[in-house]
Formats: structure tokens, C-alpha cells, sequence
């Protein structure tokens, strides 16, 4: 089973993964949001930054559960 079709059937199955997939996106949308404005203020920087971090550290989590979903059903 590929990567793409575990994690469509964490998001039906897992509700961690589903809770993870929903904030990524909502911080996705914000990130959008702030780089579509032409110039950034120091703040709107420092926040970029740090939606940046905690979008890496979702999906960080998303690939460890699509990891743990492929070794416990390998056999």
C-alpha cells in the first residue's frame, strides 16, 4: 500500500491523523494568507516563522503515524 492511500485511510480511521490533517491545512490557509501581502512587518515575520515550525511539526507527526501504520501491517 502506498504512502498516499495509508494516510487517506488514517484520515477516515485515526482520529489523531484526521485532527493533524485538519490543522495543517487551517495553517497552511494562514500561511497563505500572510505571504500573499507584498511586505511582511517584523511581527507578521516572527509569526510566519512560527506557523511555519508548527505545520513542519504536524506533518512530522502525520508521516511518523503513515510509518507506524506501514510496520505494524507489513506482516
Amino acid at each position: 500500500m502506498q504512502e498516499e492511500e495509508i494516510a487517506e485511510l488514517l484520515k477516515k480511521e485515526n482520529e489523531e491523523f484526521k485532527k493533524l490533517t485538519e490543522e495543517h491545512r487551517t495553517l497552511e490557509e494562514l500561511l497563505a494568507k500572510i505571504d500573499s501581502k507584498r511586505y511582511l512587518t517584523p511581527e507578521e515575520e516572527l509569526e510566519r516563522k512560527k506557523i511555519q515550525k508548527q505545520k513542519l511539526l504536524k506533518k512530522d507527526r502525520m508521516a511518523a503515524l503513515v510509518r507506524e501504520y506501514k510496520r505494524i501491517h507489513a506482516n
